[in-house]
């Protein structure tokens, strides 16, 4: 088993997930020892979800999941990124392809794209 440094983020460590094919950034979380350890064994993005204090597998509500292609480390073993292949399209939960879909322009916030889904009908809220 592989181990990683959960100490220094109080039991987290950020995870980056990163289109396996284009390099583009899709999103940012947390995982602590149970979701490294499920992720490493389905194979599919496993995050902990700080607001509720639980795990969840990326795209297990809106279907859009993460198929883990590669994970690499960082030097202090506390970060890692997860090179993911994006099913469904999107990885952000406002619909957008990634989490990353703001842009400072001209000293304003401009959004990148349009959402690939809406947040309303997926997630009935």
């Amino acid at each position: 088993m592989v181990t990683l440094n959960f100490d220094k983020l109080g039991g987290l460590i950020a995870a980056v997930a990163q289109d396996f094919c284009t390099g583009e950034i899709l999103m940012v979380a947390f995982m602590n020892q149970e979701a490294w350890e499920t992720t490493l064994a389905t194979g599919r993005a496993t995050y902990y979800s700080r607001s509720r204090k639980s795990l969840w597998v990326k795209g297990e509500t809106s279907g859009h999941i993460q198929i883990v292609r590669e994970i690499l480390i960082d030097c202090d073993d506390d970060t890692i990124v997860l090179k993911i292949e994006q099913i469904g399209g999107a990885a952000c939960h406002t619909g957008h392809r990634s989490c990353f879909h703001k842009r400072i322009q001209n000293g304003s916030i401009q959004v990148v794209g349009k959402p690939v889904f809406d947040p309303k009908e997926v997630y009935k809220k």
